[in-house]
């Protein structure tokens, strides 16, 4: 099976598993205290993201018990690394805003309300990236 196709098995799994695990796993709790100042914030971060990642984890083995893929487990343990540190950077809430305001999006951020909030947009666009990469280091092992 070429790295290729486990890259793009382990991508659609990905992104599966991150609209589940960030709408359906993450509890309102997290939700709403995540992006929280202090340790308030920072536990309920660390919880959402861990249920994030083991959700992850989840995807990925179903996908590749029935799909035979042959993924290495320390490549998808570093590709998760990577995905799980990028969305807690991001669901702190404060460290995008900055990016946003860095690079010359800052104004985007603040429009709009809820879900069609440009937060809400490059909040889900950063996530989409990192997943992107996280997939290419997960389908690393493969040839």
């Amino acid at each position: 099976m070429s790295a290729a196709t486990v890259f793009a098995v382990v991508f659609g799994a990905y992104l599966t598993a991150h609209h589940v695990a960030d709408y359906w796993v993450q509890t309102s709790h997290q939700a709403m205290r995540k992006g929280l100042p202090g340790w308030a914030g920072r536990r309920a971060c660390t919880a959402h993201v861990a249920s994030y990642t083991l959700t992850l984890a989840a995807f990925l083995a179903l996908a590749a018990w029935r799909l035979a893929l042959p993924v290495s487990p320390g490549w998808a343990t570093a590709g998760m690394a990577v995905s799980a540190v990028t969305h807690y950077f991001a669901d702190r809430r404060t460290p995008l805003r900055r990016v946003a305001d860095l690079t010359g999006k800052g104004e985007f951020w603040r429009s709009g309300e809820g879900l069609a909030s440009g937060a809400a947009h490059l909040d889900q666009s950063w996530h989409w990236l990192w997943l992107f990469i996280a997939a290419l280091i997960t389908a690393g092992g493969a040839r």
